[in-house]
């Protein structure tokens, strides 16, 4: 029997947990379901002042894990690719590799990151081949749906 998982019609974050014994530690995030995963790739920021935002995907999936460091990661849900509302709301998930979890955006979506701490290092897997996400990746501003500078001030400038 094949398994096709239930792809969330919304971004939603998914905790993980750690271990820790006399051997060592483990982080984990057991409840993600990867099977569709084809690709996967690593982001890291020299410092916190880079903006990666926004890209949109009709049809990609996006799995995003903090490794090292925090990061900010926010998604909108898109009423037009070829020209969205600048009135969007985004939600936004501050992820810790010391919180292990994983973020999920759905296709429909846009999504930006911003590190908040120096070093870092941003996991994210896709369940599109690269030819086949760059002919699915929609370009936006990066203050268009949200208030990146506000975040990286209420953060103490991380």
């Amino acid at each position: 029997m094949t398994y096709a998982p239930q792809m969330p019609d919304r971004p939603v974050f998914i905790q993980g947990g750690r271990h820790s014994d006399d051997r060592g530690a483990i982080a984990f995030a057991n409840d993600v379901r990867l099977d569709p995963v084809r690709r996967f790739y690593f982001i890291t920021n020299h410092t916190t002042d880079i903006i990666r935002a926004w890209q949109g995907h009709k049809r990609e999936t996006k799995y995003f894990c903090a490794v090292e460091g925090e990061f900010v990661v926010a998604a909108v849900r898109l009423d037009d690719f070829a020209d969205p509302s600048p009135d969007l709301r985004p939600e936004s998930f501050i992820l810790k590799a010391a919180e292990p979890g994983v973020l999920i955006v759905p296709p429909g979506h846009a999504n930006g990151m911003r590190a908040l701490t120096v070093p870092n290092k941003l996991l994210v897997l896709s369940d599109l081949l690269l030819e086949e996400s760059n002919e699915d990746i929609y370009r936006y501003p990066a203050h268009l749906w949200f208030d990146w500078d506000l975040l990286k001030e209420n953060n103490h400038g991380r």
